[in-house]
């Protein structure tokens, strides 16, 4: 729960998002006295902070005053996860998870890992420990990853909170002028053709602090090399060309769609694979998504 019209920020001082929602936990406190709808506000904060960080000293004291005033107390809660990977399930019990938090991370070997562990149940309830021994309250997070290995150019788009879209286009002179064609999997090309890559990007809620990296083919050379901070519809962004790839540094990412593009020259001939494009938030590494794999032949 939460007032978009706040929440956006603002230059004014009554326009802090952190500072405004603490308020408003503290006046629901006293006005209304419904737990769930404080519980609701408070899950605000806590989302918000998954992916961004408190501003100031000043908005980090408000949020914590307002999460710790009273209600139900979210720390004291002890609580008993169960996750059902298929035929094989795993509790919070069933290791010492840390103490406060109540992280824990369970690894399976290639050898154990079936494709019936891709259907996954999570449910969560009071452990006996909990003092409220009742409701449960409060908020958890998780995540499940797996790591195997494949060619670039077979992976396949992976979409999340983050979703990447990568694309080649050729430009080629025509009677109207340069003209973009979208180059296929596997398409020819030849020494001397003007390639220009468009990455599209969509993000559901703000972010701060986003690295997106895009490789290219060994055959393929940019055309700006100098690595600068750029400006364009309304995100700024620090862009670095490497030999390998080019970066994109993010300090704060809207919610909401971008393109991106630049372009590049064909410079060998041969078969190559033209790589992925990989975007993470640094501030919650489990938001992370990748494009898929492009195979390029230059004649």
């Amino acid at each position: 729960m939460y007032w978009k019209e706040w929440t956006t920020g603002g230059y004014y001082w009554h326009q802090a998002p952190i500072e405004s929602q603490a308020m408003m936990i503290e006046a629901f406190m006293d006005i209304d006295k419904n737990m769930a709808t404080v519980d609701d506000l408070k899950t605000w904060l806590l989302k918000q902070k998954q992916t961004q960080h408190w501003k100031t000293t000043k908005a980090t004291a408000e949020a914590c005053y307002a999460l710790l005033l009273g209600g139900n107390n979210w720390l004291a809660e002890e609580k008993e996860v169960t996750i059902n990977l298929g035929n094989t399930v795993v509790k919070s019990t069933d290791d010492a998870a840390e103490a406060g938090t109540g992280y824990f991370k369970k690894r399976f070997e290639a050898n154990k890992v079936s494709p019936a562990m891709g259907n996954i149940s999570v449910s969560v309830k009071p452990s006996k420990a909990s003092p409220s021994g009742g409701g449960l309250e409060g908020a958890s997070w998780g995540s499940v990853y797996w790591q195997y290995f494949e060619d670039l150019d077979k992976i396949t788009p992976y979409a999340t909170p983050l979703k990447l879209v990568k694309k080649l286009f050729i430009e080629k002179n025509s009677d109207k002028g340069p003209v973009l064609v979208a180059l296929a999997d596997g398409a020819q090309l030849k020494v001397g053709d003007k390639v220009k890559v468009r990455i599209e990007l969509k993000v559901d809620r703000d972010m701060e602090y986003i690295h997106m990296k895009d490789m290219r083919a060994a055959c393929m050379e940019p055309t700006n090399v100098i690595s600068e901070y750029k400006y364009q519809g309304g995100l700024g962004y620090y862009e670095s060309t490497k030999d390998a790839s080019t970066n994109f540094f993010f300090g704060w990412l809207a919610r909401g769609s971008y393109v991106f593009e630049y372009p590049m020259f064909v410079t060998h001939a041969g078969n190559f694979s033209n790589g992925i494009t990989t975007i993470q938030c640094m501030y919650a590494p489990e938001f992370t998504s990748h494009s898929e794999g492009i195979r390029v032949t230059v004649e």
